[in-house]
């Protein structure tokens, strides 16, 4: 099964909230970053300076270094667990 991080600015983040909430309803697990966090400044760096993005949250599929976006994309979330379900053999 596939799994995605999500990096977020924290529980203020309606975005964040929803997308979370989104890959709860489909199942796909997920780990978040905290992305107020100081322990986690590369990570921001590596989001903004690296791969572009200035809004959260921002979702990587793990395993798949192209597949990521920004911002609550429920398109993509179902289009991922579709992806995933095909890719497994369940039905």
């Amino acid at each position: 099964m596939v799994t995605v991080t999500v990096y977020s600015t924290g529980p203020g983040c309606v975005r964040c909230r929803l997308t979370l909430r989104k890959l709860d309803e489909t199942g796909i697990p997920y780990r978040v970053v905290d992305l107020s966090e100081d322990s986690n400044a590369p990570a921001h760096e590596y989001l903004t300076v690296d791969l572009g993005y200035s809004e959260a949250p921002v979702v990587i599929v793990d395993g798949e270094p192209d597949h990521h976006w920004c911002g609550f994309r429920p398109d993509l979330i179902d289009r991922l667990h579709k992806w995933a379900t095909l890719s497994s053999g369940a039905s």
